[in-house]
């Protein structure tokens, strides 16, 4: 029976997949928490790997922290580069099949058109800059490796863009959200799913693939669905980047163009309202 390590086992992808595990009885399932899997700390680390002993691991743990990377850069960088350049030497060490979790903040968001696998990279924060170093990292230590960029992640779990909605919707009568940053959502039950289709899938292509729901809109026109499906009654106003200050700059465009891996691996991406929907249910 082959090991699944599920990094981030807390996390939005984490708790998605482990929900759906039940559903594929003949892995052996290991979800590591930041106890079990130690980013933090790479001598840790690298006796934790050789404990554990997977087969497969689905990289999903990462700094997240968009803010807070602008000055926390080190541990940013401990955790989404130098841990990922580490798991990627073991994976290909041991000839194991890794899929790492990316970011559309690879990019500058000055594109116009969806963007994808090729599309120049430039990221424009340092949580973009520690998740592109580790990209670099993952492809260099382990050709092999699945790279994943996804985008605006929401789920059932955590904290996320759709469940702060709904919660401020009910508590206000009036709220403002960015209406000039471009992308498409991704409910990570969707992102999961296709994970475990590709390790099902008949062959193993490496590379880097791009996944987010079907759908090109603003964070403003997000929030507007949000409300709809929710029929709530708060009044939505629109807002650009410039009145609504951040540490970290977010880059404006970042759609992403899911043609490649929808052609290798025979996928179907739900548009995102459909899958709005499931938080609602």
């Amino acid at each position: 029976m082959k090991k699944i390590l599920v990094t981030g086992a807390n996390g939005q992808l984490g708790s998605e997949l482990s929900v759906l595990s039940k559903f594929y009885p003949e892995f052996k399932w290991i979800f590591a928490d930041r106890k079990k899997i130690t980013l933090d700390n790479l001598e840790l680390l690298q006796v934790q790997l050789d404990k554990i002993k997977p087969d497969i691991v689905f990289n999903c743990a990462a700094y997240t922290a968009v803010d807070k990377a602008e000055t926390e850069r080190e541990l940013a960088f401990t955790i989404n580069y130098s841990a990922v350049e580490l798991i990627a030497k073991y994976a290909f060490k041991n000839d194991l099949k890794l899929i790492h979790i990316s970011t559309d903040y690879v990019f500058d968001g000055s594109s116009s058109n969806a963007l994808d696998e090729d599309a120049e990279t430039n990221p424009v924060n340092m949580y973009g800059k520690s998740k592109r170093a580790g990209e670099i990292a993952c492809l260099q230590e382990n050709p092999n490796s699945i790279i994943i960029r996804t985008s605006w992640v929401y789920s059932r779990f955590g904290n996320n863009f759709v469940k702060t909605m709904q919660r401020l919707m009910q508590e206000r009568d009036e709220i403002n959200v960015v209406n000039d940053q471009i992308g498409s959502p991704t409910y990570a039950a969707d992102l999961v799913q296709a994970m475990l289709d590709i390790i099902k899938f008949s062959r193993w292509i490496p590379g880097i693939y791009n996944y987010s729901n079907e759908g090109e809109i603003t964070w403003y026109e997000f929030a507007l669905s949000i409300k709809e499906l929710g029929n709530y009654n708060c009044k939505v106003g629109g807002i650009s980047s410039s009145a609504y200050s951040t540490p970290a700059e977010r880059p404006r465009f970042s759609l992403l163009n899911k043609e490649k891996i929808k052609a290798t691996y025979n996928l179907n991406v739900p548009d995102y309202k459909k899958s709005l929907k499931k938080m609602f249910i």
